[in-house]
């Protein structure tokens, strides 16, 4: 039976989380044999032209550090630009990985599991690439540690006020919670690893990482406790992270940017991002590695449908913007919108139409859905088309002001470009490095979907066949045994009819 024909649902019946009817073994072999093989040449390219991008974004933060933000594109009257929305860009696509962990988790949807690890590694990394715009921003980096609440001699005390302030607390926070759930997941194949170990110093690295895991029923209890609270403790900063993101804007009297429906918007725009950027590497992972039987069609369907979700409640939210800049009654908020659409930067206001509204639509087609090119094309035009949404909300609310004679065209300087190009060479450093040192696969979560780890396997969705194959074989035997009756009732009527005319 093909792979298609596998996963193709029947009523009363779901695809099979896991294909090429692998037991326990195999999914062990396939996931840690990525991890224990040796470093293979096209890895090695892939992490050269990885840093190679990184160490131009180290470049050009030297650069800003020596000269300061004259570097960058900004005038008197764009004062935020490339920066804050390489900021707001990198901290929407962390959100995929906390949301498929955490919330679909607690809603126990048993597809998340073979995804989940590679999300929550990429949100960490997403993270860490949207810090080096605040942190830097700030100009004099050395500085930067007054941001937090430190007793200092100067008597200087952070600005509890600015939603800038909440950022640092919600994405700090954001943060530790990702990377103890992350690395919480990972113990049951850290151990796993250890024990397959070959060599003295892995055993004893792993050894250590593994916190002496050793798969009692004491540690299994720890372990899911600790998991569920970790994720009841994530699953509101999956909605607060970005809301509060969506406060430096629409806190201000800024017409474009002072308006309510920023939070909802903003969550809404995060999750489509995030789920965009797991489908590119999920599509580009699963080939490489040999995973499509762990990875499958499935589970990029859901991923599919989310986005399709998302990107239409994103293009509500792009319309609904107009309705309300129109019923305010307020002129500057109704210029601000027609600018957007028709003012000088008219092409990014359609390419994030485009991208973000009308190319998540083909999703409703299944064909589409579950074609993996298809797929791949359409999730890297979602985060072209967000990459421009943020842009377009930065730079069009700001370079046309209430006083004409400073109305300005933004453009973006070498160093703009590089940073943002740069923060992309940190990111992919990091997952490559994750990709061949940690399981990108939850092995144990994994097994706990498959059809053996399910005492009442041949009753459940997935062992209907079975099932019904028990019960046509008892049917079958039944019969049989009906049949043989009859024959025998047959055979002893006519041995008394013989035996009667033999008397006779």
């Amino acid at each position: 039976m093909t792979t298609a024909a596998l996963q193709e649902d029947t009523p009363g019946k779901r695809a099979p989380l896991v294909l090429g009817h692998r037991d326990f073994n195999a999914v062990t072999e396939t996931v840690a044999g990525i991890v224990e093989k040796k470093t293979t040449p096209s890895w090695l390219v892939l992490l050269g032209l990885a840093v190679s991008v990184l160490l131009i974004l180290l470049g050009s933060l030297g650069k800003l550090v020596a000269e300061g933000l004259g570097i960058w594109g900004l005038n008197n009257t764009v004062f935020w630009a490339w920066d804050i929305t390489g900021f707001v860009f990198w901290i929407g696509i962390g959100h995929a990985g906390t949301l498929i962990s955490a919330i679909l988790f607690l809603f126990r949807q048993k597809w998340r599991t073979s995804i989940n690890r590679a999300a929550e590694a990429m949100t960490i990394f997403a993270v860490m690439s949207a810090a080096i715009y605040p942190v830097f921003h700030v100009g004099r980096v050395w500085f930067a540690y007054w941001l937090f609440p430190i007793p200092n001699q100067m008597s200087m005390w952070p600005n509890f006020k600015s939603p800038l302030l909440w950022d640092v607390f919600a994405i700090s926070t954001y943060a530790t919670v990702s990377i103890l759930f992350w690395y919480v997941g990972l113990v049951p194949d850290l151990a796993t690893l250890r024990d397959r170990a070959t060599t003295k110093v892995r055993s004893i690295v792993l050894g250590i990482f593994s916190l002496g895991w050793r798969g009692s029923h004491r540690n299994w209890l720890n372990y899911e406790k600790t998991y569920l609270i970790l994720a009841g403790l994530s699953t509101p900063l999956v909605l607060s992270v970005h809301t509060i993101v969506s406060f430096d804007f629409a806190v201000s009297i800024m017409p474009g940017w002072h308006t309510t429906i920023f939070p909802p918007y903003f969550v809404a725009g995060a999750i489509f991002s995030g789920f965009a950027m797991v489908v590119s590497l999920m599509v580009l992972a699963r080939k490489a590695y040999g995973l499509e039987g762990l990875i499958t069609i499935k589970h990029l369907e859901n991923m599919n449908k989310i986005i399709l979700l998302t990107g239409t409640m994103v293009g509500y939210a792009y319309a609904i913007e107009y309705f309300i800049a129109w019923y305010g009654g307020n002129e500057y908020e109704r210029f601000a919108f027609i600018n957007r659409a028709f003012g000088p930067y008219k092409w990014a206001y359609w390419t994030m139409w485009s991208c973000n509204v009308f190319s998540p639509q083909l999703f409703w087609f299944k064909r589409i859905r579950t074609s993996i090119p298809a797929m791949f094309v359409i999730s890297i035009f979602v985060n072209i088309g967000m990459w421009f949404e943020r842009f377009v909300i930065i730079v069009t609310s700001l370079h046309r002001d209430y006083i004409p004679s400073s109305w300005t065209y933004f453009r973006p300087s070498l160093f703009d470009i590089s940073t943002f190009l740069g923060s992309f060479g940190l990111f992919f450093t990091l997952f490559l490095l994750f990709l061949r040192f940690l399981p990108a696969v939850a092995i144990s979560e994994v097994k706990g979907v498959m059809p053996q780890a399910d005492p009442h396997a041949g009753h459940d969705d997935h062992g209907h066949d079975a099932h019904d194959d028990h019960h046509e074989e008892a049917s079958a035997k039944a019969d049989e045994s009906e049949d043989e009756g009859d024959e025998g009732e047959e055979a002893s009527d006519d041995a008394e009819k013989d035996e009667e005319e033999s008397r006779g």
